[in-house]
């Protein structure tokens, strides 16, 4: 695990930028609450980490070790979702953005209109907490549609190109229990430039500065 102290980035957009699909209070709460909780967790259980590890105490690190990919995941996660998000208003909105992505979504699912029905189909069928993502197998280079539970990261060998935060956090206060609601909504806020940069790169390209992050947990 990494041992550097990690802060909140900051919205690549303002707060309200994101309505009406996404109100400014859930924004603002999701970022700076949330998120920064997150963060905050990660950091404390990395100095908790770096004291056991001084003092060889193996059972303390194996305990701190869930706490650290929870909270690391929720950190890397969010990161990725605020990313692949932009205003309705920007061209990156629209799908033209991403013709490379467009047309190996349409070879794979047969249209862009029938994958969103299957991505949506998989947020909707989530049980409880956690994300649905749009994924790429490194292997083979296919598209795939994934899930993870709460805060986990997209499976090893699996490069994430869209992620869609599912916890009730990101929804409830504007669209209470009308999940269906905000998975339709969220695709006018989608950034189809961002996916496409995601698309033609490798995993430094899609996580970043959190690359090493990602890699240990």
């Amino acid at each position: 695990m990494a041992s550097a102290k990690y802060s909140l980035p900051s919205l690549p957009y303002a707060y309200d930028a994101l309505e009406p699909s996404i109100s400014a209070q859930i924004m603002t709460l999701h970022h700076t609450k949330h998120h920064q909780t997150y963060i905050n967790n990660l950091n404390a259980a990395l100095a908790s980490q770096a004291t056991a590890t001084a003092k060889n105490d193996i059972v303390a690190s194996l305990h701190l070790q869930n706490a650290m990919n929870f909270n690391a995941g929720g950190h890397i996660n969010h990161t990725l979702f605020w990313e692949n998000l932009v205003p309705a208003s920007s061209p990156s909105a629209q799908p033209t953005a991403a013709p490379k992505l467009v047309a190996a979504i349409s070879s794979r699912w047969g249209s862009l209109e029938k994958f969103q029905e299957k991505f949506t189909a998989t947020l909707l069928g989530l049980k409880g907490s956690g994300w649905g993502w749009l994924v790429q197998d490194t292997e083979t280079g296919n598209l795939e549609l994934t899930t993870s539970k709460d805060q986990d990261i997209v499976p090893a060998g699996k490069k994430p190109i869209l992620g869609i935060d599912m916890w009730e956090h990101a929804y409830y206060l504007q669209y209470l229990n009308d999940k269906a609601s905000y998975a339709k909504n969220i695709w006018k806020v989608v950034n189809w430039k961002v996916l496409e940069e995601r698309y033609e790169s490798g995993f430094e390209g899609v996580f970043g500065p959190l690359a090493g992050l990602r890699s240990s947990i």
